[in-house]
């Protein structure tokens, strides 16, 4: 007995030798990785203050593989081709521009900014129409997929399999049998539902359908952190949708405990398809092995006499800048009147928060809407967290009432506009695959206004004094929630 407790013993010490040997590697690694030193303390804290659990969630959600290539872009012919389209795009901007407002030609800055961090080419011939809530959305998107005659693109974090996900798939399993090629692409942590009979299903009836980045041992650790939260379907390459949507009943009826969901979509015809099909073709290469020819859909574009000038936008740890968050704080911190934000979850980086603090505080009209109720407890105590000091600043902070609200859109000096799948934190920015939809135009910053003037109608304006009377139990939650923030 005493020889088998000594071996137990000295077992013991030799773990929690291993263990500290291995928590000193792991916060040099951290510290080496030079990330945001706000995102390394975090970290810091939670493996040193949170044993062996800290470690663990390091593990799977911590490392930095944003530039260890854990996504192959399309060939490199392609690549270079649309670098050089954006190239000669840079050099003849002025040029393009000249005939447009003086409004749009603020913005110029903008676009220079995306095609460069992006290669995100400017369309010009657009028409679009703003989808608001599923009972908008999800009718105009079954309509488009019933009329496609050539291929349906189909990709999004969230795909259930319930009333309405049945109601598309069975839809796409008709329109494939009838010889349309139709290509599914859904999030394999999104769309955790989805099992093997319903993919099964789907390729029977010639749907092609495959996951992106699945989670499995023993290489799942590399990549659950990593997930594809972009909303994409194109048709023909006449017609698109990006925007905030996932494709489940909630979507459209909503939750018991929240009420209504309230959100923003988008539907493109024009130039910008062919932009939105090539976001999808990218991601297809990746999760199929299929290189589909580049550019496919600009033969098939629908010419609609229509100047709006359009970027479609992606970002995600491929990509050598986070693009979206760049543009976001290029918009904000160059704004001259306005400033109008929505998003469902608010942790933006220190630069961001900064830039729209500086706005307000220089006389730019800043108002920003968040759901006073969210889905995820965490994600709204941490929002919660920042409200004091944008209130400081001269931030007008409105929570919305009727429902939970999970648009994601920005609107800025009434003519810059951006309506896609990104919220405002640093998972969006700079961990997810998202996309979304950059619009130069006055016509549709007026839509947009009129929905964000909507909008303020369900919420209730947070004042300072009120604010600074809130419950201390309630500030705690907002900071123990705020320390998450930099780590999801």
């Amino acid at each position: 007995m005493i020889l088998a407790g000594t071996a137990i013993s000295l077992l013991l010490n030799l773990l929690a030798v291993f263990y500290l040997i291995s928590v000193f590697a792991i916060c040099l690694m951290i510290v080496f990785e030079n990330r945001n030193p706000l995102k390394t303390l975090s970290w810091l804290l939670v493996i040193l203050f949170v044993p062996v659990i800290g470690v663990i969630v390091y593990f799977f959600f911590g490392r930095n593989y944003r530039k260890q290539k854990i996504y192959t872009r399309k060939s490199m012919a392609d690549s270079a081709r649309m670098a050089d389209h954006a190239d000669r795009q840079v050099m003849l901007l002025s040029g393009v521009l000249s005939g447009e407002s003086d409004a749009v030609r603020s913005k110029e800055h903008l676009i220079h900014l995306m095609l460069r961090n992006n290669r995100s080419l400017l369309t010009l011939d657009n028409r679009i129409d703003l989808l608001v809530n599923g009972r908008q959305t999800f009718p105009a998107m079954l309509d488009a997929i019933a009329s496609a005659n050539s291929f349906i693109h189909l990709e999004f974090y969230r795909i259930e399999p319930d009333t309405l996900g049945m109601e598309f798939s069975e839809l796409m399993m008709r329109k494939a049998k009838e010889g349309v090629k139709v290509r599914v692409i859904y999030d394999d942590v999104g769309s955790w539902n989805i099992r093997k009979p319903y993919i099964k299903m789907m390729r029977e009836a010639g749907v092609e359908i495959y996951p992106f980045m699945p989670v499995r041992f023993p290489s799942f650790s590399s990549k659950i952190n990593y997930r594809n939260h972009r909303k994409i379907l194109v048709v023909d390459g006449k017609v698109g949708f990006v925007g905030g949507l996932n494709i489940a009943d909630k979507y459209l009826h909503g939750l018991p405990h929240l009420g209504p969901w309230v959100d923003t979509h988008l539907r493109v015809e024009g130039e910008a398809v062919a932009a939105l099909d090539r976001v999808f073709i990218a991601d297809w290469d990746f999760v199929s092995g299929e290189e589909l020819p580049p550019d496919r859909s600009l033969d098939n574009v629908l010419r609609t006499e229509n100047r709006c000038l359009v970027q479609v936008a992606s970002s995600g740890p491929d990509t050598d800048w986070a693009n979206i968050m760049q543009v976001y704080f290029s918009a904000i911190a160059t704004a001259k009147s306005s400033i109008y934000l929505t998003s469902p979850y608010f942790s933006p980086d220190e630069s961001l928060l900064t830039a729209l603090k500086t706005a307000a505080l220089s006389g730019v009209d800043v108002r920003m809407i968040f759901p006073e109720s969210s889905d995820s407890i965490i994600a709204n105590w941490n929002t919660r967290s920042y409200i004091t000091e944008l209130l400081e600043a001269g931030v007008r902070i409105f929570l919305y009432r009727n429902g939970f609200i999970h648009s994601k859109y920005l609107l800025v000096d009434n003519i810059f506009s951006s309506v896609g799948s990104p919220n405002v934190d640093v998972r969006s920015f700079d961990l997810d695959f998202e996309v979304t939809a950059l619009v130069y135009d006055e016509d549709f910053a007026l839509r947009l206004g009129v929905l964000f003037a909507e909008d303020l109608k369900n919420c209730t304006e947070i004042r300072l004094h009120e604010w600074e009377k809130r419950r201390k139990r309630d500030r705690y939650k907002e900071s123990m929630a705020r320390i998450f923030g930099p780590l999801y």
